[in-house]
């Protein structure tokens, strides 16, 4: 075990993340003997909490339903998950049961990691799972998701739970042993055993299917899950589920995604990487440097456009005056009121129109930049 992957070895929280193209056959279904192997190993983590965040529904689904292959409208997906879903949850159940242990189903939508009300609930039932013993197997809500609340793939869920659990470290388990800097398949490339920061992604070209076509990420959505994960102070460890062993160890596996930044609160890491703006503001040069430089609050003074309708406490964008979003941020006002309100003082829209005006229209603490 080299030092570098100390915090790895110590970590006593762990999210695991395992995709559908390494727990089911080519024809579609749970393959028992995968699931089983991956079993064996977390039940060995003595002394450590894993939340195990598992795709497959879908693809779980498709045999029993007589489909050849993942479905592209929302309405047969949802349809497969639902079919799906159980028998992914009872294979779990069987394989853990050999040890005697339970499982406790955690289903979820970007609603529950958007809303305080229901952010607390989900930590509340993991972290109960937790004292009674049960491993928490997590899962997005196929069955209910639509495209407006849906976390995309089972990777970046994976690295919102990592937070919202307060996770010592994230492990992305995939049918490839780490990132390369090419074609895996191709001689010529070579794993990228450590990644400390997005300077030493560029260059390489990240794929975006898995070989099985079972999945809905990517080498893409896992790099972009760790880098969510980085961002909130989590170490990474991307690699194949045959490895799952060494890289819980902290042994050189796969490759490793060092932390970048301090946690954040969970509402910034959602508003960042979950949320779905309902509008935008287009800010002029003066205000995009006092959002992006100095740290400000965005004031209605440096507002020239508001595009889109949304209500106060809704995200919004914050772009600037070529359209590139810069920003999101939770809204003080609603979108009919803020026309009146552009290029003008606090101070002046105070003894205009009273002091529920003098605010700004995104406070800082609820902003944060996006990055380039």
């Amino acid at each position: 075990m080299t030092a570098a992957r100390q915090d790895v070895s110590d970590a006593r929280r762990i999210v695991v993340k395992i995709g559908s193209s390494s727990l089911t056959t080519a024809a579609g279904g749970l393959d028992a003997d995968r699931v089983d192997a991956l079993v064996d190993v977390l039940v060995k983590q003595d002394g450590r909490q894993i939340v195990l965040v598992s795709s497959g529904a879908i693809a779980a689904g498709l045999a029993p339903l007589g489909l050849t292959g993942r479905p592209r409208d929302l309405a047969r997906q949802q349809a497969a998950a639902s079919v799906g879903q159980g028998l992914l949850l009872a294979r779990y159940t069987a394989s853990f049961a050999r040890y005697g242990r339970r499982v406790g189903q955690v289903l979820l939508t970007t609603t529950d990691t958007s809303r305080r009300a229901h952010y607390r609930n989900a930590y509340r039932t993991l972290d109960q799972l937790f004292a009674m013993g049960a491993v928490p197997v997590v899962n997005e809500n196929d069955t209910v998701a639509t495209d407006e609340i849906r976390f995309g793939d089972n990777d970046r869920l994976a690295a919102l739970v990592a937070h919202l659990v307060k996770a010592d470290l994230l492990v992305l388990l995939s049918d490839v042993d780490g990132l390369y800097d090419g074609d895996p398949a191709l001689p010529t490339s070579s794993r990228v055993t450590r990644v400390e920061g997005p300077d030493d992604l560029a260059g390489i070209e990240l794929g975006r299917a898995g070989k099985a076509g079972v999945g809905t990420g990517g080498m893409v959505t896992k790099v972009e899950a760790a880098g969510i994960a980085n961002e909130a102070g989590i170490p990474v460890v991307l690699t194949a589920a045959s490895q799952v062993a060494d890289a819980l160890s902290g042994a050189p596996t796969g490759t490793y995604f060092r932390p970048t930044g301090r946690r954040a609160t969970g509402r910034l890491l959602w508003l960042a990487h979950a949320s779905v703006p309902r509008g935008a503001v287009v800010l002029d040069a003066g205000a995009v440097r006092a959002v992006t430089e100095r740290g400000g609050s965005l004031l209605p003074a440096g507002i020239t456009d508001v595009v889109g309708e949304f209500v106060a406490g809704e995200p919004i964008e914050l772009r600037d005056e070529s359209g590139r979003a810069i920003a999101r941020g939770l809204v003080n006002f609603d979108a009919r009121e803020l026309p009146r309100l552009l290029g003008r003082s606090t101070r002046e829209l105070a003894r205009e129109l009273g002091p529920d005006y003098e605010r700004e229209v995104i406070h800082r603490d609820d902003l944060v930049l996006l990055r380039a």
